[in-house]
């Protein structure tokens, strides 16, 4: 997913793949011991000790995780995570060569990773960089002078009780609006506040912990420390109730509230959001997205309750858990042993290079993203790119045809969002501008305030203006992808489009397994759970009818309750419905992919002339290889808890146990595992 900034919002919350994985050579078929064709050198290493109708993910992926152990500096490991490193070698390589050779092209890049290496430099400022936005909370004479203070939090991504930004208006998606919306929580979303259960009770109490610790860096006795984190933890805690679920933000229906302005202060009278507007730099407005009423309700009891010095202990805390990465190696240390270590298990720090590699990309990722784009990115790969996204338009234009529960009102409709979805690969038509940031070689932190109210400033100047579709939320080089349902786009950012997404020397049936399963997978999410309900123009209109509507929702039930019943680690399972989404996009865009690739190949079966694997066997391969990855049960736990893709065993087994191509391709008996038969989900 794009990167949030904290206190502002993207214009849309992107649906986006992201997950961590790579590729190693095939070992040769234990019914054919030649030399693996190099047609095949992008294909997995197979487990033949496993049936792949008993668990396909085990016998694709299981030499892979055995020889690919966690790096201790993770939390997971896969082949995005592989694909990851080597672009943040390049990334690497190209900001140590702009150090070495400065001009005034490269500059802000140069300076902006040469402060963040400054290790020494930060350990000798301590607390002092965030010293000036803490004097301005202890400055705060009352809460009626909170709401400029909060915006100028904001401005520098600090996220204070809740959001503030712009976004393409739902019901115009030509035209860009305000929104407001829940925030203000440390740790990672509402679950971790509310969910019952001893090992959740124990993070809640290590929460407290770490905000006491922190407290005692910035100066303060234990008891004192200990009283404040009480305080964040109370206020977080009201806070977090208050906030829709993960499944709930998923349907657009329940975060849709245009109201004017003045609705705000019927629901927090007691916050002067004239003020906030001005001190935040927003341009005039009559209407806004109030995401969700109900938070801003009990935003208001939470703020009458809480004394002067209550919401200074807040924002004090929030300011140093947005900014401790930066400052010493106590504070990074403090904040690595909870937020990686106690979560995730992650057993240490990454080295510094890769986190300021990131902090570069963070801050000024579409300058970043030029060295990449030279470095790694032809222009081959664009119209390669292209011409699969054809072939899998195409495809997915006969699948519709081919629905047997939709009517032909319903698919006229379908295809004519097909047809307006715009293709946006590896890079921006025009990188954006950022001049007027100012970056300083010794100054980390006032580095990133400064990016981060550029972004900021730019966000909130789009607030009614026409949406801007060239806009990307994305770096070129990261490691991802999205569809933007208000634009009706699919993104594909010059990071992934490389091994094992990408093998310039494999054959169709591997490529179209791995990229082209992706390209399927954002197209799917213009028509799944949350997609379908936004028009071709990126409006949020329904087009279905009303029996149709019903088809679509009881298969896509089946998704549910099959996700449901998996097992993330202990007693938590993967939420059907919050990753419906996801779910609906991997076994469509999974499928879709492989009728591609059929219509590319035009019947010819050739493709195993060496013996070892038909082209649907390479096709089912390719794609479970990009999911291929190892994950500590910390993190298993994490995800399922706060991410709308499901676990890399899941998007593997979970996909192709529906598919009846894959249980043809491996004579998969109707009682395995991998051949759900009758019980098969499928919407698209």
């Amino acid at each position: 997913m794009s990167k949030p900034i904290a206190g502002i919002l993207n214009r849309t919350a992107p649906i986006a793949l992201a997950t961590a994985l790579l590729a190693l050579p095939l070992a040769a078929h234990a019914a054919n011991t030649t030399k693996p064709a190099k047609t095949e050198a992008a294909l997995p290493q197979v487990d033949e000790s496993v049936d792949p109708c008993q668990n396909f993910y085990q016998y694709a992926c299981g030499p892979w995780m055995k020889a690919n152990p966690i790096p201790s500096d993770q939390s997971r490991w896969g082949s995005f995570n592989a694909l990851h490193e080597r672009n943040q070698m390049i990334l690497k390589t190209a900001l140590e060569d702009v150090i070495a050779h400065p001009n005034a092209d490269n500059q802000r890049v140069g300076d902006f990773y040469a402060a963040c290496m400054d290790e020494a430099g930060a350990d000798a400022k301590g607390a002092a960089p965030i010293q000036p936005l803490l004097d301005q909370i202890k400055a705060l004479p009352g809460k009626e002078r909170l709401p400029a203070l909060a915006a100028a939090l904001h401005a520098v991504g600090v996220d204070v009780l809740f959001g503030f930004g712009s976004q393409a208006d739902f019901e115009d998606a030509r035209q860009d609006i305000a929104i407001i919306d829940q925030g203000g929580l440390g740790l990672p979303n509402r679950d971790y506040y509310v969910r019952e259960g001893a090992k959740f009770d124990g993070i809640r109490q290590a929460y407290v912990e770490h905000v006491s610790r922190t407290f005692q860096l910035l100066g303060d006795t234990p008891a004192a420390a200990d009283a404040k984190a009480k305080v964040v933890m109370r206020m977080e805690t009201d806070l977090a109730k208050a906030s829709l679920s993960l499944a709930d933000r998923n349907d657009p229906q329940k975060v849709n509230h245009k109201e004017p302005v003045g609705t705000l202060s019927t629901l927090v009278p007691g916050f002067a959001w004239a003020d906030y507007f001005k001190a935040a730099g927003a341009p005039a407005f009559q209407t806004l997205n109030v995401t969700e009423p109900d938070f801003f309700k009990a935003l208001q009891v939470i703020l009458a309750g809480a004394s002067v010095d209550d919401v200074k202990t807040y924002l004090s805390w929030h300011v140093a858990h947005t900014y401790s990465s930066r400052l010493s190696k106590a504070f990074v240390d403090e904040r690595f042993s909870f937020y990686s270590k106690k979560l995730r298990g992650v057993e240490q720090n990454l080295p510094r290079w890769k986190r300021c590699v990131m902090e570069t990309d963070d801050a000024l990722g579409e300058d970043l993203g030029k060295y990449y784009v030279k470095a790694a990115f032809g222009g081959d790969q664009k119209a390669k790119m292209l011409t699969m996204v054809k072939n899998l338009k195409a495809a997915y234009s006969v699948d519709i045809d081919q629905l047997d529960w939709m009517s032909p009102e319903t698919k006229k409709r379908a295809h004519e969002k097909l047809d307006a979805i715009v293709d946006k690969i590896g890079y921006p038509d025009k990188w954006r501008d950022y001049s007027s940031v100012v970056i300083k070689k010794d100054d980390l932190p006032g580095n990133v305030e400064r990016a981060t109210a550029f972004e900021t400033a730019r966000q909130l100047a789009k607030i009614g203006k026409p949406h801007d579709r060239t806009d990307w939320l994305m770096s070129p080089p990261t490691v991802n992808a999205y569809y933007d349902p208000t634009e009706n786009d699919i993104n594909f950012p010059a990071g992934i489009l490389q091994p094992p997404f990408y093998f310039a020397g494999a054959d169709d049936a591997i490529n179209y397994g791995a990229i082209g399963a992706v390209i399927g997978h954002e197209m799917t999410h213009g028509f799944d759970d949350q997609g379908r309900q936004y028009d071709k123009d990126g409006n949020l209109k329904d087009w279905w009818t009303a029996e149709d509507a019903k088809k679509f929702e009881a298969r896509a039930q089946c998704v549910v309750d099959e996700y449901d019943g998996f097992v993330a680690i202990d007693d938590v399972h993967i939420n059907g419905k919050a990753t419906l989404g996801e779910n609906l996009a991997d076994n469509g865009g999974h499928a879709i992919a492989l009728k591609a690739l059929m219509a590319t190949l035009k019947g010819n079966k050739a493709a195993k002339k060496d013996g070892r694997f038909s082209a649907e066997q390479k096709f089912f391969l390719g794609y479970a290889q990009v999911w291929c990855s190892n994950q500590r049960d910390d993190a298993k736990r994490d995800q399922a808890i706060t991410d709308v893709h499901s676990l890399s065993e899941f998007r593997v087994n979970g996909v192709v146990s529906n598919n009846p191509e894959f249980a043809k391709a491996f004579n998969c008996k109707a009682d395995t595992p991998m051949n759900r038969g009758a019980k098969a989900c499928k919407v698209w």
